[in-house]
């Protein structure tokens, strides 16, 4: 049986941290995990950031709240759910992914925790485990489960060579020229068609 699983940010949402500074006026905040590949230095980084300018939690989320999925992501995601299992497996928070969910039609998203001081200050976070992207793949196939993955950033590039077949969906063209060995797609129609060959 196989298990689709699926970056959040990029494949089926905008960068959210790409819209939070488009909204803050806060150029540094366009800085994702195309760009740093380790993802534990890139939050501590924006953390402070957040911090040094007094944002909160509330000012995210209300960015967030504006957010529409990627033209197609949510026609995509339905026509996959009826060919196999599907999950997204992302880096972002539970308290930044819920309304984008919602507008998805809720498809199973595995994810990690912000920690807010009473303030609305971000002050840490909790991955769900080390590597976290990798871990789950190698989770679910221990469980007998064939994987199919795709993403588009450096975080996503372990869960996609460890599965059955993967593949890049618009990324970057220095991650694509850095693994000219994975299939690369800009269009949902190519990406579906690859996993329905995959399967």
């Amino acid at each position: 049986m196989n298990v689709c699983c699926l970056d959040m940010e990029g494949v089926v949402v905008p960068e959210i941290w790409i819209a939070f500074s488009e909204a803050s006026g806060i150029p540094e905040l366009r800085r994702t995990t195309r760009d740093e590949p380790d993802y534990d230095k890139l939050m501590r980084w924006r953390m402070g950031i957040l911090r040094e300018h007094g944002l909160g939690l509330r000012q995210i989320q209300e960015v967030i709240a504006t957010i529409d999925p990627l033209p197609g992501a949510r026609e995509f995601l339905d026509e996959l759910r009826t060919l196999s299992q599907v999950i997204i497996i992302s880096d972002t928070f539970e308290q930044f992914a819920k309304p984008l969910m919602k507008k998805l039609g809720w498809p199973t998203l595995f994810c990690n925790t912000l920690v807010v001081d009473d303030d609305g200050m971000v002050t840490d976070f909790k991955m769900r485990c080390e590597q976290s992207k990798l871990t789950t793949v190698r989770g679910l196939q221990g469980m007998g489960f064939d994987t199919i993955a795709t993403g588009d950033s450096y975080n996503d590039l372990a869960m996609i060579r460890a599965s059955k077949a993967g593949f890049l969906f618009r990324s970057t063209d220095q991650i694509k020229a850095d693994n000219p060995d994975l299939p690369a797609y800009e269009e949902y129609e190519d990406l579906l068609a690859a996993f329905k060959a995959a399967m």
